[in-house]
């Protein structure tokens, strides 16, 4: 906790973003919930897959071309397609991009997600059939339609993306770094004695418990771009 910091939640269709301040933009598994266009790639061209009503419920259907936003999108961010490969599209963070960098006047935007870059999927080699999961109580499921509005529905980000457009909004990058480094590189070994002290015994060994998972669990699941407003 920073008791002397001034925090101020905002979340997607709930509180108001500060106009013009300097500071930092904190967001974590944010930008994985936003909605998404899924599209595949087939014989040469990007075409759309929709959701539609079958016999046994909802299923994955081909629509036709790819609207050009999210064509664009996907010429700029997957290099050689392979067939059949399915990618989602998040033209809602970008526009949430543009709308940080244009309330930041300094600062840092701070993003901690899963993801994975431009180079990683280029080819199909990673997420060949997407990254579109659900969750429900911790819990994981690759089928998203199984249950309508009963599971949490995430899509992993495109850092390379983010850090693509956030060039263009004057958000300067720094290299992506998982999770674990990037805690690492911030805190030295006092300040980690410091983040599991404790009242009791029982406190200071839940606190090693969250700190071991932050950088040995999450820590390389999870990983954290850093823009930056001069």
């Amino acid at each position: 906790m920073l008791p002397h910091v001034r925090y101020i939640e905002v979340e997607k269709g709930a509180g108001e973003m500060p106009e013009h301040f300097t500071g930092v933009v904190f967001s974590n598994e944010f930008f994985d919930a936003l909605p998404v266009h899924v599209a595949r790639f087939d014989q040469g061209q990007w075409i759309d897959r929709l959701v539609g009503a079958g016999e046994q419920g909802l299923v994955w259907v081909d629509g036709g071309p790819c609207a050009p936003p999210v064509a664009e999108y996907l010429r700029r961010n997957v290099s050689s397609p392979a067939q059949g490969q399915i990618v989602e599209v998040s033209l809602e963070a970008l526009d949430w991009l543009r709308r940080i960098a244009d309330a930041l006047e300094r600062g840092f935007v701070l993003t901690i997600d899963y993801g994975y870059t431009a180079e990683e999927i280029a080819g199909g080699k990673r997420f060949p059939q997407g990254s579109l999961m659900s969750y429900r109580r911790h819990q994981a499921y690759e089928d998203v339609l199984c249950d309508p509005g009963g599971l949490d529905i995430t899509a992993h980000v495109n850092f390379a993306a983010l850090a693509a457009r956030g060039e263009e909004l004057d958000l300067r990058p720094s290299p992506l770094q998982t999770q674990a480094q990037f805690l690492l590189s911030i805190g030295g070994r006092e300040d980690f004695q410091t983040a599991v002290a404790g009242d009791t015994e029982q406190q200071i060994q839940r606190h090693r418990l969250l700190l071991k998972t932050l950088l040995a669990g999450m820590g390389e699941t999870f990983r954290v771009l850093v823009q930056q407003k001069a």
